[in-house]
């Protein structure tokens, strides 16, 4: 692949709530120690659907010697893609938009580094400006719910809970600078050094943010205990009778549960918290344990996803 600026690959035919974007580097930015902040360009990007909230996209990596010219880009690319020989298929991995500016056709998506550990840290620790990419992202074409947005508080919301590792922070980030002005609650987001609060934008001033460094200690180890903290002080009362809520094998199972209804939008409810947790599975594990069964949260109130397993990559299959 050539470092020109990518044609326009996407036409005007039925839009699908997903496509795929052809896009270079346009901008790199370091933020705080484990941060970079790419800035991607494309003419395609003109129609990249700007949700806000947490929502997920793919980036799609190069392979070495071929690039990304094996990558399939039709409707029924992601069943050719799994197809296709293992060496020829482009590693795909999942993050949170953080900008879309539409106008001049960019997208921004923070990463978080730590060394070259796997496909996306190796990349985003190489890449420089003109590379090449593809992104799996919504089109703004299609005018129902795209999906990839976990984030969905109940129309009768009270206050917020967000809480996540670095691998949430984005997610995290783009949720509070969305929040209407007048939101209250607190946000807890636990990070490998303190300079990644430079990865974190505005927030409103009714919600308490804490970025939390762990200074070297285990995932999870300084976010449990202010999760409980915060918990203890947005829900002084149990808020409902504790309930056991069915074990998640995380070792072989997704913990992944988001209420939502029938049209995969929020649910037209009252509830004075609703909360968002993300990041490692078994730290997640322990605060939806500690919320629903311990403190008696309404299962209609909590999202939470585990987004990687400690000593287990991102799978692509």
């Amino acid at each position: 692949m050539t470092s020109a600026a990518p044609s326009s690959t996407r036409t005007e035919q039925s839009a699908a709530p997903f496509g795929i974007f052809q896009v270079r580097v346009r901008r790199i930015e370091a933020l705080g120690e484990n941060f970079r902040r790419f800035t991607f360009e494309g003419p395609d990007l003109a129609t990249f659907a700007d949700n806000g909230r947490d929502q997920r996209i793919k980036l799609i990596f190069p392979l070495p010697r071929v690039g990304l010219d094996p990558m399939p880009t039709g409707t029924d690319w992601y069943q050719q893609w799994r197809e296709l020989p293992a060496d020829l298929r482009n590693p795909l991995r999942t993050y949170t938009v953080r900008n879309v500016r539409n106008e001049s056709s960019e997208i921004d998506v923070d990463i978080a580094v730590h060394g070259r550990v796997g496909v996306a840290s190796a990349w985003a620790v190489d890449a420089a400006v003109g590379d090449e990419l593809k992104i799996f992202g919504p089109d703004n074409r299609f005018t129902g719910v795209h999906g990839g947005v976990d984030f969905l508080p109940p129309s009768g919301t009270g206050g917020f809970l967000l809480a996540g590792d670095e691998t949430a922070l984005p997610a995290i980030a783009s949720i509070l600078e969305r929040l209407p002005a007048d939101s209250t609650g607190e946000a807890l987001i636990e990070v490998a050094a303190d300079s990644d609060r430079a990865a974190v934008g505005s927030c409103p001033p009714g919600v308490r943010l804490q970025v939390l460094s762990r200074d070297g200690g285990p995932s999870g180890s300084v976010l449990v205990p202010a999760v409980r903290e915060a918990a203890a002080r947005l829900l002084p009362t149990v808020s409902g009778a504790a309930v056991e809520v069915e074990d998640v094998d995380i070792e072989t199972g997704l913990l992944w549960e988001v209420p939502a209804d029938e049209s995969g939008g929020a649910l037209a409810r009252q509830t004075a918290l609703y909360a968002w947790l993300a990041g490692e599975a078994g730290v997640i594990k322990t605060l939806r344990r500690h919320l629903v069964s311990e403190l008696g949260m309404d299962r209609r109130s909590v999202a939470f996803m585990g987004y990687w397993r400690t000593g287990r990559a991102e799978n692509n299959s």
